[in-house]
C-alpha cells in the first residue's frame, strides 16, 4: 500500500500562510469561508495559520460580513500597520511620490516641481515626508523604494554616467536618507509594466510602448515579458536613424520642435503640446509641425516592427495626445500596404510611469512582509 505524501509541517505552514497573505492582498478583507475557497484550504488549515498570523502582528480584524451571522462573519484582513513602500517617479522638471500598502492601494501621495536650487535627492524625501505625515506613519514605516527615472538604468539599478561606488551616487544618496533598499528603473519601462499589467496590453503577449515626453522611448515586452537589454539600452529609440536626419540626431524632442517650427514659419518657443492645442484649433502650422512628429514616430515603430514586430505599439504621454494619435494613424495608413502597423492609446496618459512604479513597489513590499513573517526567527544558541 503506498503511503500519503508527508513534508515537514513548517514548510506547509509557511506555503499555508503565503496562499493566504497573498489572497488577502490580492482581494482585501475575507471572511474565514471565503479564505477557504479562495486558497482551497480546508476550516482547520485557515484557523491554524490565521492564528498565526494575529501572532505575528501580520493581519487584523477588518468588520463584519453583513450577510454571514455569528462568529464567521467576522473578516479578516492586513494589518494596516505592517507598513508601506514608496513609488516615485522623477522627470526633469519635477517628482511625484506615492506611499502604497502591501495591497497596492495608494494611502497617500504628493508632486511637486524641482526648486531651482534644491537637490533632487533632498526634494524626494521632502514629498515622502510630508506622505508620511498625512499618514502618521513612523520614518521606518517606508520599507523600500521602486524609483523611475528617464534615461538608461543598467541590470544592476545603476543610472548610466551617475558616480559612486555601487554604480549610482543617486540611488545610495536616496537609500541613505531613506534607510531602506531603493530600487532604480527606466520610466518607460515601468510605463509599459503598467500597460503590461492592467492597462492596454493586458490581452498582448508582445507590444511596443512608445512614450513622448522630453524625448522618445520605448519599453519593450516579449512573450509577456519586460526586455531591458543586456545593458539597459533596448527601447532608447529616439536616436534610430532616419533620412535626412545626420546620425545620432534626435528624432523628437523640445528643441527639434523648435526647429520644426523656425522651418515651418512658426513660434520656435512653442512646446509640442502648445502645437497639439493650436492644430486642433485648426492652426496650419501646428498641423504641419504635429504631421511631422507623427510621420517620425511612425518611422520609429516601423524599424521596431522589422526587427521585433510586435502585436501593437501603445501610444503614452504627449504621444496619447488625440491630434497626435490621429496624425500617426494617418501616415501609418499609407504604409500599411508593405508594413501593417496598430496602434493603441495608453490606459493611463502621463501617470503610466507611476502607475507601474505604485504596483512594482506594492509586489516588492509583498514579498519582503511576506518573507519576514513567515521567516521562523533563529533560535538562541545554548
Amino acid at each position: 500500500m503506498s503511503r500519503p505524501l508527508a513534508g515537514p509541517q513548517g514548510l506547509l505552514r509557511t506555503l499555508n500562510g503565503r496562499a493566504i497573505l497573498e489572497a488577502l492582498a490580492r482581494s482585501g478583507p475575507q471572511t474565514r469561508a471565503e479564505l477557504m475557497s479562495t486558497t482551497g484550504l480546508s476550516r482547520t488549515a485557515v484557523t491554524q495559520v490565521l492564528r498565526m498570523l494575529e501572532g505575528a502582528g501580520a493581519v487584523a480584524a477588518a468588520g463584519l460580513d453583513r450577510e454571514t451571522r455569528g462568529p464567521a462573519a467576522g473578516r479578516v484582513g492586513l494589518h494596516p500597520r505592517l507598513g508601506f513602500a514608496a513609488a516615485v517617479h522623477v522627470d526633469h522638471h519635477a517628482a511625484h511620490v506615492a506611499l502604497v500598502d502591501a495591497g497596492g492601494a495608494v494611502r497617500a501621495e504628493h508632486h511637486a516641481a524641482f526648486p531651482a536650487n534644491e537637490d533632487r535627492v533632498a526634494h524626494i524625501i521632502g514629498l515622502v515626508e510630508h506622505c508620511r505625515r498625512t499618514l502618521r506613519a513612523a520614518k521606518n514605516a517606508v520599507h523600500l523604494a521602486v524609483v523611475g527615472v528617464p534615461g538608461i538604468v543598467t541590470a544592476d539599478g545603476g543610472i548610466r554616467d551617475d558616480l559612486g561606488p555601487d554604480g549610482g551616487a543617486f540611488r545610495a544618496a536616496l537609500a541613505a536618507e531613506l534607510e531602506c533598499p531603493v530600487r532604480i528603473e527606466n520610466d518607460v519601462n515601468l510605463a509599459a509594466l503598467a500597460e503590461l499589467t492592467v492597462g492596454a496590453g493586458a490581452d498582448l503577449a508582445s507590444f511596443a510602448l512608445l512614450l513622448l515626453d522630453d524625448g522618445l522611448g520605448a519599453g519593450i515586452v516579449i512573450d509577456g515579458a519586460l526586455h531591458r537589454g543586456f545593458s539597459g539600452v533596448a527601447g532608447e529609440v529616439m536616436y534610430l536613424p532616419q533620412t535626412p536626419l545626420p546620425i545620432g540626431a534626435p528624432i523628437v524632442s523640445d528643441a527639434v520642435v523648435g526647429d520644426l517650427a523656425l522651418a515651418a514659419g512658426g513660434d520656435a518657443d512653442m512646446s509640442l503640446a502648445e502645437h497639439l492645442e493650436s492644430a486642433a484649433g485648426g492652426d496650419e502650422t501646428s498641423l504641419r509641425i504635429v504631421a511631422e512628429v507623427g510621420r517620425r514616430i511612425v518611422l520609429v515603430a516601423g524599424s521596431v516592427s522589422l526587427v521585433l514586430d510586435p502585436e501593437a505599439f501603445i501610444l503614452s504621454g504627449t504621444a496619447a495626445h488625440p491630434e497626435l494619435v490621429a496624425a500617426i494613424r494617418r501616415v501609418a495608413s499609407e504604409y500599411s500596404a508593405q508594413l501593417p502597423l496598430r496602434f493603441l492609446v495608453s490606459s493611463f496618459g502621463p501617470e503610466a510611469p507611476l502607475v507601474g512604479a505604485v504596483g512594482e513597489a506594492a509586489a516588492a513590499l509583498r514579498g519582503a512582509l511576506f518573507t519576514r513573517i513567515l521567516t521562523p526567527a533563529a533560535k538562541p544558541g545554548r
